[in-house]
């Protein structure tokens, strides 16, 4: 019976730290219907993603591998609730106009160890913009980067952001902006 309590009193420990890991590696948002939120950050605050693949599961589809280097620097995660009836609008503004910065976002039911990437195995949907290899006829790009088409119909979900520096960017400030409509 000893052993059994100091068991379970070990893995309580050890799925506490896990846990904190979890948290601390996303920087939470809170935004509110009808608002934009700005939040302020920097590359040299995130971490290189070693493994990428997660992208181009079939399950996730964010990018194509064919994108790879666009997503090789550091990445910034933050995560934020997204209420039901509601879409979502995520752009990030580099400090530096010269900077490349790429974006992603993708909707999972409840953040878990299991849904951060890299450990990302499927989602509810994902969206990424990165700088464009060729013009698109009648659209203009400059430094920014925009996510739309982030929604939630009937549940609610929660977002996982990640501002990356592409091409292995490792620094550079950024300002985001997450802008939340319900209806």
């Amino acid at each position: 019976m000893k052993n059994l309590i100091v068991f379970c009193a070990i893995m309580f420990f050890i799925c506490s730290i896990s846990s904190a890991q979890i948290n601390d590696s996303l920087l939470w948002i809170k935004a509110e219907p009808g608002q934009t939120v700005s939040v302020k950050g920097d590359l040299a605050n995130g971490f290189i993603m070693k493994d990428i693949s997660w992208a181009w599961n079939s399950a996730v589809a964010c990018f194509p591998e064919t994108q790879v280097r666009k997503f090789t620097g550091n990445h910034v995660l933050y995560a934020v609730n997204l209420p039901a009836r509601s879409e979502m609008e995520i752009t990030v503004t580099p400090t530096d106009k010269d900077a490349n910065f790429s974006l992603y976002a993708y909707e999972v039911g409840k953040i878990d160890k299991n849904n951060i990437v890299p450990n990302l195995s499927s989602c509810i949907r994902c969206e990424a913009e990165h700088k464009w290899d060729y013009k698109k006829r009648g659209q203009t790009q400059d430094h920014t980067r925009t996510v739309k088409d982030i929604v939630a119909i009937n549940n609610p979900y929660q977002v996982i952001i990640g501002v990356v520096g592409a091409e292995g960017l490792q620094k550079g400030s950024f300002t985001l902006n997450v802008k939340l409509n319900s209806r």
